[in-house]
């Protein structure tokens, strides 16, 4: 039986299991992340790192054998799609392989695209609660 009890509680746990090679790569994400979306809590889910903002998942990012998987949802994915249209991916999600530099000015963009669009979608929905005016 699968128990989370071996699995990493924090964004620190989860990166020191990762090689230094990796775990340098993976903090440049965190600060990239940190930087676009300053308002946005860390969190594990999906037993991967994650930013969250207003409650929402804003993205999730975690280091495969590979590549590092970089999650902005499909909107995120969709939005650049001709930036990201050089790295494998589907739909939300994207793959930076190890073996080139990790694009972070994209991730940067993307990160600040996520955090307009979560910010419109809470005020659509605290306006649609709120009712007519």
């Amino acid at each position: 039986m699968d128990t989370d009890q071996n699995q990493p509680a924090t964004i620190d746990e989860y990166i020191a299991e990762c090689s230094p090679e990796v775990q340098a790569i993976l903090q440049q994400i965190r600060a990239v992340i940190r930087q676009s979306a300053p308002g946005a809590q860390e969190a594990m889910k999906y037993r991967l790192p994650t930013f969250t903002l207003m409650g929402r998942n804003l993205v999730h990012f975690g280091a495969f054998k590979n590549h590092i998987g970089f999650y902005p949802t499909p909107s995120g994915t969709a939005k650049f799609k001709e930036e990201l249209s050089a790295y494998q991916g589907a739909k939300g999600s994207v793959r930076f392989p190890l073996s080139k530099p990790i694009p972070y000015d994209l991730i940067a963009q993307i990160v600040a695209f996520r955090v307009t669009e979560t910010l419109a979608e809470a005020a659509a929905r605290k306006k649609k609660k709120s009712g007519p005016a």
